[in-house]
């Protein structure tokens, strides 16, 4: 599959429908949402109920052959508002987590259960982040251990920052079992609807991304079937014996799901720097000062190309990421890295630069740019934060255990 520039026919399509819904449901409803910080179920279900909600939209982005469909609807959908599009694609999450690691079988059987239907919306949730292991993901506590005589995995531990945790109808978690391997001793397990045991706090307060609903799960002796082992026990234990042998196994359970998601996440920041870029232009266009639009001052106008080249930049880090991961092609360089990365940091600058053009406007909540300056932080720290990314591209272009 070559790799194109040029939208095709059916992308073009797939990207103005997105952001006609962005435009006419979710930006009419973004400042409301971020004010309540709560899920915003009606716009779930106006999504659900168009097909921009579920198991075949995800599916059809997905299967584009040329890896592009997925981040072209999330930079429209950010575009929209962060926080609802979080909302609305967090649950993808759970279904990366489920696509990487798990069976065919699996697939079908719990992805539509994470979306529900357009009658009762639901979430999933991905459950990796600790406490004591972020970025370190090594040092995870949460424990998995196997009750034969029953066939059923029984999990305890905490989870931190999880999207959509404990009000998912699907939990997708990760656990140690085998702690004397590290990273490589892990697995990942699906946690049916209404298990007991598992409880999420209350909803966590955030700097950004308020629509969205981020929470600390418990697992308190939850036991699950050992159907609920992504890939299956015969694969878990092939790739257990390779790692006590000290043979190269495969990456564990939540790096798959990371690397699966980097360029989306990516599109993610680079739909929130779009908008704030787009609102900041249109401001200084019409902003009047000293006897004529602030755009004709060199130093806005600068700033303008400035952010502008930036978030094209990172576009094309992002669409050759999405191909490249689609198309198998392996990143030698930390590609994906790069693309989540760069477009974190992008978001991050453009949005500050946006609220700085509108002067004491931008820092008031009347004007939309003080939301979007909020929700873009989170691009450098989730999902590997920028330091992490650094350390993943260093490591790929000098073959090094740079730490």
């Amino acid at each position: 599959m070559e790799f194109w520039l040029d939208l095709n026919e059916e992308q073009t399509e797939l990207r103005d429908w997105v952001h006609g819904f962005a435009e006419s449901v979710i930006r009419p409803a973004a400042a409301e949402w971020d004010e309540r910080e709560e899920t915003p179920w009606p716009v779930l279900q106006e999504a659900a109920k168009i097909g921009l909600y579920g198991f075949e939209f995800l599916i059809n982005t997905w299967s584009d052959s040329t890896g592009l469909s997925l981040p072209v609807a999330n930079e429209e959908l950010f575009w929209g508002d962060g926080g609802i599009g979080m909302a609305l694609s967090g649950t993808a999450l759970a279904v990366a987590a489920i696509y990487g690691s798990g069976t065919p079988d699996q697939l079908v059987e719990w992805v539509p259960q994470c979306f529900g239907d357009e009658a009762d919306p639901k979430v999933g949730a991905f459950c990796s982040t600790e406490p004591e292991a972020g970025s370190d993901v090594a040092a995870m506590r949460t424990r998995a251990v196997y009750d034969e005589a029953k066939d059923e995995w029984v999990l305890n531990g905490q989870k931190a920052y999880a999207t959509n945790g404990g009000i998912a109808n699907v939990h997708v978690v990760t656990a140690s079992v085998d702690p004397a391997l590290g990273s490589r001793g892990q697995a990942a397990f699906v946690v049916p609807p209404g298990t007991p045991g598992l409880v999420g706090t209350k909803k966590l307060k955030k700097l950004g991304l308020r629509a969205s609903h981020t929470a600390d799960v418990f697992l308190d002796d939850v036991r699950v079937p050992g159907s609920c082992l992504l890939g299956g026990k015969e694969a878990l234990e092939e790739r257990l014996a390779r790692a006590r042998a000290g043979q190269r196994s495969s990456k564990q359970a939540s790096m798959r799901t990371f690397e699966l998601s980097r360029p989306a996440v990516g599109a993610q920041a680079l739909g929130i720097a779009r908008a704030a870029y787009e609102y900041a232009l249109e401001y200084a266009q019409n902003r009047v000062q000293f006897g004529r639009p602030i755009v004709e001052n060199q130093a806005i106008a600068f700033a303008l190309a400035d952010m502008r080249m930036e978030i094209d930049a990172a576009r094309l880090l992002v669409w050759r990421a999405a191909w490249m991961g689609r198309n198998d092609r392996p990143f030698t360089a930390g590609e994906g890295s790069m693309s989540k990365l760069k477009a974190g940091e992008v978001a991050v600058a453009v949005t500050e630069k946006a609220v700085q053009i509108l002067g004491g406007a931008g820092y008031l909540r009347e004007h939309p740019v003080e939301r979007m300056f909020r929700d873009a932080k989170i691009y450098t720290i989730f999902e590997g934060t920028s330091e992490i990314q650094r350390l993943v591209i260093s490591r790929a272009i000098t073959g090094k255990q740079i730490r």
